[in-house]
């Protein structure tokens, strides 16, 4: 194919503003946005997203910018309009087993219901069941037990006060003891002197008579012991009896309140009958008390702690199933939490401390992750392994295993949930995880793969400029002309390097469309123009190109080596990009070759020096065995040849240079210079074949930013694969250049003919074979390598080969 010298029309994509059929993007805002050129990732969600059956999660994989998140963001919303309201989740205190708090689902709104009327049901104990108890039909039956026992402790206290004294005893209750005294034979009490003076007959009598009694006041405190159960349970009984009728009513309004049929309707019931029979239980601690009686009061509330309702997913007044978005998965906010306090050096909680996280909270509809955020805590990445695996979540406090202090442990019920996550990660993310954990891996089933890049068209042109009218309703910014429009497709292909597909990295151009209204209205404008596009892009690199502006000081000041002019013998200017990730910039650099007649072959020097990637080690080897290929018929080659970066201290890293290293290698053999103001980029293959590379624009544009500084004459240009034709999307300035005929963009689709542009000889090459024509530069080239090789034969190292004699 002969050599391309490529028009300025073909160097750029330009769009038509008359085209786009609008002339601001205020037309534009009743139109609906589509997934620009994500049709693909779009029908994989929607897919995704409507599936019941477990395991169907969604990995979403894209690069960052691209929507992923909000486009997803989007259409769960949507899906989820459609879906039923999840109930509620209740968590109620486990009277069998307090540190087992019970789990409860009922109806959107019905939680925070029955909380109330929990509440309600807690404020009417306090109130009424004093009331009933001070009642006078209570006072009147209590008092009757009373009397009744009172009549029965005195009749047998009687009994046993004539049991003393027909033994001479006096017996009297003191302080709520029983206190004996020994009497004479006048009645007289008798002291203790008194009684040591007695016969020893008669106190030995005595001292039978004091057993005796002994036994007989513990018989007396047995009964009223008993009595005193008795009237108790009685007075118990009583209390029952006229606070009941209070709680089953009250009770039962809270079950008609809630008629609704709910899944946990048996659990809620038999929770309802455990509060009433709690109260029953507890009855005493609503009498009436003293204000003093502070420990009293602490016991009554803490039973009117175990009847609240504690509403950990309240529902009330949602539509749909719940979308959340968790940017932060720490453990307890993903999965809940259990809050405990300080109380005398011990943590204590209780039921009520218990805290729902993103994973409750989106029971019935969806919950959005980022993977590199789970990754960061382990203890958060096994957890949720663990859910995944079973679909039940146990709330639980890690922390307190490494407390300081003790801590009083809680086992929450474990819950059901129904929940479909989407997951949002890098493409490597993705299949790192395919590789490295495979379970986890299967229970996201739906790949929603985002693109990079789109085939441009008119429907995605105009789908871009309803993003745009769109972006400055929602940041409140003016309005863009259709011209601003256009220039912002033509920057959104060139972040693709691609004239026929457009970028989908929309944040870059929302980010573009606010820096550019900045720009209007900074100049009091009311609608942003080509210009103010124009001007945030230069803005733009004005605020990254520090690094590319040194490197081309360097150049014009001679530090970096570089020749724009003339010609030399095995040096050529090769292209090269550098990456920053927030920006990239090309800048040339120098390649030269020596050969010599020896036995060593091709050494890269680079990688002598472990200043070489891979990629550039393979694109060496092939250019080595192309180059063998090239003398196949004078093998064996009697060659050592070295290639080397000038002044490249980093490292070399990619094939695009394979082309260059080629042609100062064929300049060195053939003794014939190449042209230094044409700089080349390209990679080649075993065949000769020149290949695309990436970063043309920026190679391009750096290699032109150094001749403009020295001063285009003409002679410059770039050399360039034909494959990557379509890559081009170069600067206007550039563009213009060449339309002045001041710089040129040549193209070739074979070593061959970059051989003859840079030399301005035939290559020779009709036959890859050989021989080549005279005077060629592949026929200069084996003359060279016949003369090291007979100059190796002289040496005694390498044997004459085919077409040689010795002499």
């Amino acid at each position: 194919m002969p050599i391309l010298t490529l028009t300025p029309d073909e160097l750029r994509a330009t769009v038509d503003p008359a085209a786009l059929g609008f002339a601001d993007t205020a037309e534009l805002l009743r139109e609906p946005l589509p997934w620009i050129g994500q049709e693909r990732a779009e029908t994989a969600a929607r897919f995704g997203l409507g599936m019941a059956q477990p395991d169907y999660n969604l990995f979403v994989l894209g690069e960052v910018g691209s929507g992923r998140s909000s486009l997803l963001r989007q259409v769960m919303r949507s899906v989820a309009a459609g879906r039923a309201v999840p109930p509620d989740l209740c968590y109620l205190h486990n009277f069998d087993t307090p540190e087992r708090p019970r789990a409860l689902r009922m109806p959107a709104g019905q939680g925070r219901q029955l909380r109330q009327l929990m509440a309600a049901f807690t404020r009417t104990l306090e109130s009424e069941v004093p009331k009933r108890l001070e009642g006078q039909d209570f006072k009147t039956e209590s008092e009757r037990i009373e009397k009744a026992h009172s009549t029965e402790e005195a009749r047998v206290f009687a009994e046993l006060a004539a049991f003393a004294e027909a033994r001479s005893f006096a017996l009297r209750r003191e302080d709520g003891h029983l206190v004996f005294t020994l009497r004479g034979e006048q009645g007289q009490a008798l002291t203790e002197k008194e009684a040591a003076e007695l016969p020893k007959a008669r106190r030995a009598e005595f001292d039978r008579a004091e057993l005796e009694l002994h036994a007989e006041i513990n018989r007396f405190l047995d009964k009223t012991g008993a009595m005193e159960r008795v009237m108790g349970d009685a007075l118990s009984a009583l209390r029952r009896q006229v606070v009941k009728p209070l709680l089953e009513h009250a009770l039962q309004d809270i079950r008609e309140a809630l008629k609704k049929h709910i899944k946990d309707a048996v659990k809620l019931g038999a929770w309802l009958d455990q509060v009433q029979n709690d109260v029953l239980e507890n009855i005493e601690l609503f009498e009436v008390f003293e204000p003093d009686e502070e420990g009293r009061q602490e016991a009554l509330d803490s039973v009117l702690l175990r009847y609240r309702v504690n509403l950990v997913v309240d529902n009330d007044g949602m539509s749909g199933a719940p979308v959340i978005e968790e940017n932060n998965p720490l453990f307890r906010l993903l999965f809940g939490s259990i809050e405990y306090q300080s109380e005398n050096d011990v943590l204590v909680t209780d039921f009520s401390r218990i805290r729902a996280g993103s994973l409750l909270k989106a029971h019935g509809g969806f919950l959005m992750l980022h993977l590199r955020d789970l990754l960061a805590d382990p203890l958060v990445w096994e957890k949720l392994r663990r859910f995944l695996r079973g679909g039940r979540l146990q709330i639980e406090e890690p922390g307190t295993a490494y407390s300081p202090m003790a801590a009083v442990s809680l086992e929450p019920e474990a819950v059901d949930v129904d929940v479909k996550i989407v997951l949002i990660g890098s493409v490597e993310m993705y299949y790192e995880l395919q590789e490295g954990d495979p379970e986890f891996a299967r229970h996201f089933r739906v790949k929603v793969d985002f693109a990079e890049s789109f085939i441009a068209s008119e429907a995605t042109r105009r789908a871009t400029a309803i993003f745009v009218a769109q972006a400055c309703v929602r940041l409140g910014l003016p309005h863009f002309s259709a011209a601003a429009v256009a220039r912002l497709l033509e920057d959104t292909h060139r972040e693709a390097d691609d004239q026929t597909r457009q970028s989908a990295i929309f944040a870059r151009t929302e980010a573009l469309v606010t820096e550019s209204a900045a720009l209007c209205r900074a100049r009091a404008g009311n609608l942003a123009g080509v210009e103010d596009v124009e001007g945030a892009l230069r803005a733009r690199n004005a605020r990254h190109d520090y690094p590319a502006q040194r490197l081309q000081e360097s150049i014009a000041e001679g530090d970096r080596l570089i020749s724009l002019h003339g010609e030399a013998v095995g040096q050529v200017n090769g292209l090269t990009q550098v990456d920053l990730g927030d920006y990239r910039f090309g800048f040339p650099v120098r390649l030269t070759a020596h050969t010599f007649a020896g036995h060593e072959g091709l050494v890269n020097i680079e990688r002598e020096v472990a200043l070489s990637g891979p990629i550039h080690d393979k694109g060496v080897l092939i250019l080595g065995s192309y180059l063998s290929a090239l003398f196949a018929h004078i093998a064996p080659l009697a060659l050592t040849a070295s290639i080397v970066f000038e002044q490249e201290y980093e490292g070399v890293e990619g094939d695009s240079a394979s082309c260059a290293e080629l042609y100062a290698l064929l300049s060195c053999l053939s003794g014939l210079p190449l042209r230094q103001g044409i700089a080349v980029t390209g990679a080649v293959n075993q065949h000769g074949d020149v290949l695309p590379v990436g970063g043309l624009n920026e190679k391009i544009e750096g290699w032109f930013r150094v001749c403009e500084t020295a001063g285009l004459d003409g002679t410059q240009g770039v050399l360039i694969p034909q494959r990557n034709r379509r890559h081009l999307m170069l600067e206007r300035d550039v563009a213009d250049a060449v339309a002045r005929g001041l710089f040129h963009v040549f193209a070739v689709a074979h070593v061959g003919e970059g051989v003859e542009l840079l030399t301005g000889q035939p290559s020779g090459l009709v036959d890859v074979a050989g021989p080549y024509a005279e005077g060629s530069v592949l026929a200069r080239a084996e003359l060279t390598l016949r003369a090291f090789r007979r100059a190796c034969w002289r040496a005694g190292r390498t044997p004459a080969g085919r077409g040689d004699r010795r002499s």
